[in-house]
């Protein structure tokens, strides 16, 4: 994850082959419940650092404390998960499951499929040679975003993904510098627990 960008502007097609490579996320039912909000430019990009500098707490943990630096992010794409896209999906006659209940869904895969997009993105930036960060935007934003944005009450910010150009210089780090990544030894367990 890359917290510093430079303000050196992406090709179009980069953005697009970004953009591209979420689309090819895996889906329950191939339901494809999820749109992507791509801001780029100080006209798109400035009211949305505001409104997530607005939600910040003072413990400075949130990504808009490091405003400069990471709000230089030429590109900023917002995946947003729709449940009832899943519940309808679910309803068709293929799966059967008429009444749209969500006890049937006891994994919010809207959720976990929009964040599939997300780490396509965030793999596409590296793949480019780029730097990408994905962050959360709180919930008590959620409504403001979307008055802002036009976005659809159905639609939830899952977060967001700026992309942009390293500035290894103003990179202050993350959890990483503080935390080590656990040992595969640790993480994986083969055949039984």
């Amino acid at each position: 994850m890359v917290r510093a960008f430079t303000a050196e502007p992406l090709d179009p097609a980069v953005t697009g082959r970004i953009l591209a490579a979420a689309n090819r996320a895996p889906s329950a039912g191939f339901s494809q419940g999820y749109a992507l909000l791509v801001l780029d430019g100080p006209d798109q990009l400035g009211p949305f650092w505001e409104l997530i500098r607005s939600g910040e707490d003072d413990d400075g943990g949130s990504p808009g404390s490091a405003a400069g630096p990471l709000a230089n992010a030429p590109l900023v794409v917002v995946p947003l998960s729709c449940k009832q896209i899943y519940l309808d999906r679910y309803a068709r006659p293929d799966k059967g499951w008429t009444d749209r209940d969500e006890v049937h869904w006891p994994v919010p895969y809207w959720d976990i499929d929009t964040g599939f997009t997300a780490l396509l993105m965030l793999l596409a930036a590296v793949d480019e040679g780029l730097g990408a960060l994905f962050f959360g935007i709180v919930p008590e934003l959620f409504g403001r975003f979307r008055a802002q944005y036009g976005v659809p009450e159905g639609y939830v910010p899952i977060g967001a993904v700026a992309v942009g150009h390293p500035d290894p210089a103003a990179d202050l780090g993350g959890s990483s510098s503080v935390i080590s990544r656990r040992r595969l030894d640790d993480l994986v367990h083969r055949g039984r627990w």
